[in-house]
């Protein structure tokens, strides 16, 4: 196996600590479990790291996978939220961004959407959005997505910003993601059709 190789696997209840581990006590992203999108505005700012921890480890047991962890030599180094829009209330808000092209695309279990990306800083910059975005098209595909929808960001001043955990837009262009729609400059909505 080249060292650089990652091995993407869907966050089940058994590869919990695999994700803890990976964000850390303090639960990356500014303490945020990535439930970014997944709470409500409010509700999410009363909620502490500890309360944001507790709600991503009910929905991983719950399932089904919220995501992948990408592994190299057993460790897990890297996490791209993956899944259908309906999971996502703040990626479908009609004052976001994200906001779906058609009201029902918000409910439709075959419209997905790749919200999130996280890696330690020492692997950011090293192409590991790329291999983790074509292991989420790919299970996404694999789990009957009709279409993919991503809203990353077109730049930002540092090429390791914690900013890029939208993904980068020349990530999703390379990996075939068309523009469809631009709320905001530097904010393309952006869609893969897999079927």
């Amino acid at each position: 196996m080249n060292p650089e190789d990652v091995e993407a696997r869907p966050l089940t209840p058994d590869r919990w600590d695999d994700f803890a581990t990976l964000f850390g006590p303090q639960g990356a992203c500014y303490g945020c479990w990535c439930t970014y999108f997944r709470v409500p505005a409010k509700e999410r700012q009363a909620m502490n790291a500890d309360a944001r921890r507790m709600f991503m480890h009910d929905r991983v047991a719950q399932g089904p996978p919220p995501g992948l962890l990408g592994y190299r030599r057993g460790q897990a180094i890297a996490w791209v939220q993956v899944g259908p829009r309906a999971e996502l209330p703040q990626w479908n808000s009609p004052r976001t961004v994200s906001r779906p092209l058609a009201p029902e695309d918000a409910t439709d279990p075959a419209v997905w959407a790749v919200s999130c990306f996280y890696m330690p800083r020492a692997e950011r910059g090293k192409g590991m959005s790329h291999r983790m975005l074509a292991q989420a098209i790919a299970f996404a595909r694999d789990n009957a997505a009709r279409v993919l929808e991503a809203c990353p960001i077109d730049r930002t001043k540092q090429s390791k910003s914690i900013g890029l955990y939208v993904g980068s837009t020349r990530v999703f262009e390379a990996a075939g993601f068309a523009e469809v729609a631009r709320r905001k400059d530097g904010r393309p909505l952006m869609r893969l059709e897999l079927r």
